[in-house]
């Protein structure tokens, strides 16, 4: 890395996201010089990416900013000598996505993006994917960084770390952000104020403690969060509140995915609900997409629109501009990632990926030590953690057994009969994007 711009590939650049990654280089560009912005996409997403593309043309114009923008369908191309590399992909679109919502929903079982079978699916369709872009980075830019916000985040990175050689990896979220925005609105103070102490993993994180101006302020949080209206949310989870003395027992603050676990029942019949309705969160989003992507086409429009905050990815530039430039200027801020844990929390393996809180430097993130989970979330954590080394053993591999432990072991799935339905019917539904476990003989 030079003083003299950098080079940022983004893969998924047709992406609705996009415009607040763009929003986010433009608002940091005087300490985050970026001089050229790669984004790359695949030929289902050409339209997208055009439309996309044109858009952060006007964003960086208007902003008046010596930021080249290149779009291409040449991932190499776009690879060669970046300094940093951002994840932000779906393989197999928003209708994978809906797949893995409304499959598991038939067996009583969640339909979720990240969680439960869901989350095993999106896993082994993408972790391959990723290893691949590892293997074009050793090639292309060796001493880049991937940041990855491509979900499942944490078991993305898992595999990283465990299955490529790429040890310059960071994960990203916009949950625990949107937890802190949560809190300072919740208390009304600004944001720059609230510092939460975050360990977990990704989509199971938990903020240990909650300080305002280094004072905690966890009791009180704790006491206020009683009911759906006042709990820190994300918008593609609807909130049902929490049952108050629950809440005060477990005395941490759970993120908004955690209800999954803890309201299973309740999840699903919500869920099941919708998909009779208003439809899963897929086709709602495919809808919200499609307005979006008409919005981009205006030629007028030079900005982010404030409608992509209902798309879910509300903070993200926030959050993937913040951790890119404390790299680059070795800030030594406090930032939740998802990195090694390198023994920071002791309950769960040295070698494997977590989300935490930690200092960011040139060399990357440096965890902040907790020592052991609370007894009462530990155990529930520590399942997660191996449904995730399963689950990504079984992408790496595509190996049927090991892809039924990950899906029974998931605390989500009800028995190992309900497992096998599920799994049987998953894979036939998205074989054209599993080649690990389908021969090209059997394609």
């Amino acid at each position: 890395m030079t003083k003299q711009g950098l080079k940022i590939a983004t893969i998924g650049g047709g992406s609705s996201y996009t415009p607040e990654l763009i929003e986010g280089f433009i608002k940091r560009y005087e300490e985050l010089p970026v001089r050229e912005l790669w984004l790359v996409d695949i030929p289902e997403g050409k339209e997208k990416l055009e439309i996309v593309g044109a858009l952060a043309k006007r964003m960086v114009k208007k902003a008046g900013l010596p930021i080249q923008i290149f779009l291409t369908m040449d991932r190499r191309q776009a690879l060669r000598d970046a300094d940093f590399v951002t994840t932000q992909f779906r393989v197999g679109l928003l209708e994978a996505r809906a797949k893995d919502e409304r499959i598991p929903l038939k067996y009583g079982v969640l339909g979720q993006e990240t969680n439960g079978p869901g989350g095993l699916f999106k896993g082994l369709r993408t972790i391959p994917v990723i290893l691949d872009i590892c293997s074009e980075m050793e090639q292309m830019c060796p001493n880049a960084w991937l940041i990855n916000f491509t979900n499942p985040a944490g078991m993305v990175t898992e595999a990283v770390l465990r299955y490529s050689s790429i040890k310059k990896v960071v994960g990203l979220c916009n949950v625990p952000i949107g937890m802190e925005m949560g809190v300072s609105k919740l208390l009304d103070v600004d944001h720059s104020r609230v510092s939460i102490s975050f360990a977990g993993l990704n989509h199971m994180v938990y903020g240990l403690d909650v300080f305002v101006d280094g004072i905690s302020v966890k009791e009180k949080l704790i006491e206020m969060i009683t009911g759906a209206d006042s709990s820190p949310s994300v918008q593609n989870i609807v909130a049902l509140g929490w049952e108050p003395q629950f809440l005060k027992a477990l005395n941490v603050l759970p993120c908004p995915y955690h209800q999954y676990y803890y309201k299973t029942r309740d999840m699903v019949e919500k869920e099941i609900k919708n998909a009779e309705t208003v439809g899963t969160r897929a086709e709602v989003v495919k809808e919200l997409e499609a307005q979006l992507f008409e919005l981009y086409r205006d030629p007028e429009l030079m900005i982010k629109p404030p409608q992509l905050e209902k798309r879910g990815g509300a903070y993200y530039s926030d959050a993937a501009v913040r951790l890119i430039s404390s790299i680059y200027n070795d800030k030594r801020d406090i930032q939740p990632v998802n990195t090694v844990n390198n023994g920071a929390i002791s309950s769960l393996p040295a070698d494997s990926a977590v989300e935490i809180s930690a200092v960011i430097t040139k060399d990357g993130p440096k965890p902040i030590a907790v020592g052991d989970l609370p007894i009462a979330v530990r155990g529930l954590v520590q399942q997660i953690k191996s449904f995730e080394r399963v689950a990504a053993e079984a992408a790496v591999t595509g190996d049927y057994q090991t892809a039924l432990l990950a899906m029974t072991i998931n605390p989500l799935v009800a028995s190992d009969r309900i497992g096998k339905q599920i799994l049987d019917e998953m894979l036939i539904a998205h074989r054209n994007d599993l080649p690990q476990f389908y021969p090209s003989s059997l394609r």
